[in-house]
């Protein structure tokens, strides 16, 4: 995951990066998150990579943390192997994935 921070407003881009190892020959991924209420029908598409992988941009408030899972297919959740850290789902007994920013 890589953030870069904007000095002409309070906000950040943060790129999400699904390895092509966590993919497991996918053909669609998708991130879902506090950023979004958790809609999957308004979940953010990724593009895959040359390499294999899959990666978007997406610009975040500053000063938060966002929850976050990547949605594989339509219905395998992910989470971020790069992220700030994780918590425990309300549902499910999983866990999220959390971004700082």
């Amino acid at each position: 995951m890589k953030k870069t921070y904007l000095k002409s407003r309070p906000a950040c881009k943060v790129t999400f990066e699904l390895p092509k190892a966590a993919v497991d020959g996918a053909s669609k991924v998708a991130v879902v998150g506090d950023f979004n209420d958790w809609r999957t029908d308004d979940a953010v598409s990724l593009k895959r990579q040359k390499d294999g992988r899959f990666a978007v941009t997406v610009e975040l408030a500053v000063g938060r943390a966002y929850r976050f899972r990547y949605l594989i297919d339509g219905k395998r959740w992910e989470n971020d192997w790069a992220a700030d850290r994780y918590e425990p789902a309300t549902i499910g007994g999983a866990e999220n994935s959390v971004v700082e920013v």
